[in-house]
């Protein structure tokens, strides 16, 4: 592929990765349809201001619906029906004709069915409407009786005469008067909707409730038909632009991010790996915070925002890490009722988190680390209390448990980048110090294998590390890769100077051989990086500390031996590649300046500075440092540290005089 095709290539991801962070973080946006608000009577508001998002009815409270109805149920007269039909079909069945005349008697004052015996006192009701045709009238049931009512006055008028008796008039009269449910509920129904309707009108825009106060029954009220008109009216205009809005701020924030990464971060901007992980994370806790926001009111104080710059400041470094976290923080802002407010607490909190992890090597730090969140959410929210309350004891004391809460999710981020570790192929630092642990299974190897390459090692390793601090490179990063980029010399050890004891088998072989068996040392010490695991950035110390440099001194004796004539020089020349990263740049020079210091007959001031200045000049005009970042102020700090170390390293010592013994006296 050429270089053309894959730049194409990893633009056009880095774009649809740009396009598919956005679309999920907008599809997951918060709908202000969906929100719940929870409150309790009597309780002051916890949200921030809420305003009327179209016209609102101001509509009765429950506790005056239920008067309202409870006094209509009182008066409210229900509504019966005549049947006609009934009273001649009832007394044909009667043979008796004193009987049937009081029956008829009965039929003409009213028999209504037992819905008009009132439950309480177990007498008919006052009054009911009567529809008789199309006309609806009320009347007085005082002459009015029902089935039971009308047999028992008739058994009493009758004197329970055997022929009463054997008629079995109770079976047989049915009530001509019966209530219609149909049109009393429909008449009722609507004496309700006229009682409760709206007391007036809540106009757009206009205030409903604000943050801190008390919620009244009649708040309650405009609350429900909030809550009812925005689940069943359509989405609005407003809110439509309003959802337009917020994801131009999100896509606006992730282009920064990308515009930050590009000017100011290439080595993220262009490893589609590191980019990918950055991207994601923002985007999946922003989704994660989406989803507490809208289950938990409360979540804003315990979702473990800080998380995000501890993993970034773990792989990365502080200044991508804060920048990160403003990211993250203004994206989750949007959602919340109180942006400014979650701003201000959970972007210092970022910082603390960042401050106390610059080097994270050991769990205890992470400990640490999460106790100073802690303590610098606590000050943060009793601040904000005093700023906008005028008092810290209006505070809530759940928030401080909150709080305790997220500071226990943020110890737990260890396993977290244990696992991130694992899956993006990072090296954190952590795993860094354990590298560089000198009893480490293949450091002890080496130093039994070859002692002296293991003391050339651990000598560059505190070399690189004061240079790579001085520059401000990845300090941890340099020393455990100068301690490994010389394993590959346990497969031959005695053809290396360091590990040599009066015999050098080099004097029984061509220059050609012994320059092979010495490169071979950097593909040795790949397979055996390989085999053990190594990470590929401990591996890039291996490949580029020679770079693409040529084994001078037994190139030097190759064309000696031919007449000091010029030999071809490939087979005396490393694989390469030349150092890319400021860490590797600086072993190629310590590596090549610690080893020839062990050659100088003297090591004066003079001396010393001459070598490190000639070496590393040297490397840089054989183009062995045209892939390296390192500018030049960084070349000139770094020669300054050789030459102050080596100076420490190859000190005169002061001759210690030996005692004289004191003359004997006569």
């Amino acid at each position: 592929m050429s270089i053309k095709n894959k730049f194409t290539r990893h633009s056009l991801y880095r774009l649809a990765l740009f396009v598919v962070a956005a679309a999920i973080i907008a599809y997951f946006f918060p709908d202000e349809q969906n929100k719940e608000y929870k409150y309790e009577i009597g309780k002051p508001w916890s949200y921030s201001l809420l305003t009327a998002p179209f016209d609102m009815p101001i509509m009765l409270d429950s506790t005056g619906i239920r008067a309202k109805k409870d006094s209509i149920d009182a008066c409210f007269v229900p509504v019966y029906t005549i049947d006609r039909s009934v009273k001649p079909r009832v007394v044909s069945h009667i043979s008796d004709a004193k009987t049937a005349f009081l029956l008829d008697r009965l039929y003409d004052n009213g028999i209504v069915d037992a819905s008009a015996t009132d439950p309480a006192s177990g007498r008919l009701i006052p009054k009911i409407r009567m529809i008789d045709g199309n006309v609806a009238n009320t009347h007085s049931t005082e002459k009015m009786l029902t089935v039971k009512g009308a047999y028992q006055w008739l058994d009493s008028v009758m004197n329970a005469s055997p022929e009463f008796r054997s008629q079995n008039i109770a079976s047989i009269i049915e009530p001509n008067i019966t209530k219609d449910s149909l049109m009393t509920a429909r008449l009722l129904n609507e004496a309700y909707q006229s009682a409760i309707i709206s007391r007036g009108i809540i106009q757009q825009g206009e205030r409903i409730i604000d943050r801190g106060e008390i919620v009244t029954p009649q708040t309650a009220a405009l609350l429900s038909t909030y809550k009812k008109m925005l689940d069943s009216n359509d989405r609005t205009d407003d809110e439509r632009y309003a959802m337009a809005g917020y994801v131009l701020i999100v896509v606006m924030l992730i282009g920064l991010l990308y515009a930050f990464f590009r000017l100011y971060r290439h080595n993220i901007y262009y490893n589609l790996r590191s980019i990918t992980f950055i991207v994601a994370l923002v985007t999946g806790f922003s989704v994660a915070a989406f989803m507490l926001f809208h289950s938990f009111h409360n979540s804003v104080y315990f979702i473990p925002l800080a998380i995000v710059p501890i993993l970034i400041v773990t792989f990365f470094d502080s200044r991508t890490a804060f920048y990160v976290a403003i990211i993250q923080t203004l994206i989750c802002s949007l959602a919340v009722d109180d942006g400014l407010e979650f701003i201000l607490l959970h972007l210092p909190v970022a910082a603390i988190a960042i401050n106390s992890l610059q080097e994270l090597s050991k769990r205890s730090q992470l400990i640490r680390s999460a106790l100073l969140v802690f303590v610098g959410y606590c000050l943060i929210a009793v601040a904000l209390c005093a700023l906008s309350e005028g008092s810290v004891m209006t505070i809530d004391p759940k928030v401080f448990f909150y709080f305790a809460i997220n500071a226990i999710f943020l110890s737990f981020a260890y396993v977290l980048i244990f696992v991130l570790e694992r899956l993006f192929g990072f090296t954190s630092k952590v795993t860094l110090v354990e590298l560089s642990d000198v009893n480490n299974p293949l450091l002890r190897e080496l130093s039994e294998k070859c002692p002296g390459t293991f003391q050339h090692s651990m000598q560059l390793s505190n070399l690189v590390s004061e240079a790579a601090h001085e520059i401000g490179a990845n300090t941890q990063l340099a020393r455990a890769g100068a301690l490994y980029h010389d394993i590959g010399k346990m497969e031959n050890p005695a053809f290396f100077t360091e590990n040599q004891h009066d015999v050098n088998p080099h004097e029984l072989i061509t220059p050609e051989q012994s320059a092979k068996i010495v490169i071979r040392h950097v593909a040795d010490g790949l397979r055996i990086a390989d085999k053990q695991k190594l990470p590929s950035v401990i591996k890039a110390f291996i490949s580029e500390h020679h770079g693409k440099n040529v084994a001078k001194y037994f190139y030097t004796t190759a064309c000696n031996r031919n007449n000091g004539e010029p030999v071809d020089p490939t087979p005396y020349t490393y694989p390469g590649p030349n150092p890319r990263s400021k860490e590797t740049s600086i072993l190629m020079m310590a590596d090549a300046t610690e080893a020839a210091s062990r050659s100088l007959k003297e090591h004066t001031p003079e001396a010393i500075t001459d070598l490190v200045n000639r070496i590393i000049d040297g490397q840089i005009q054989q183009g062995l440092m045209k892939d390296s970042p390192l500018s030049f102020r960084d070349v000139e700090s770094i020669k300054r540290v050789f030459i102050s170390r080596l100076k420490t390293i190859y000190h005169t010592r002061v001759e210690y005089p030996e005692l004289t013994k004191r003359k004997e006296t006569k």
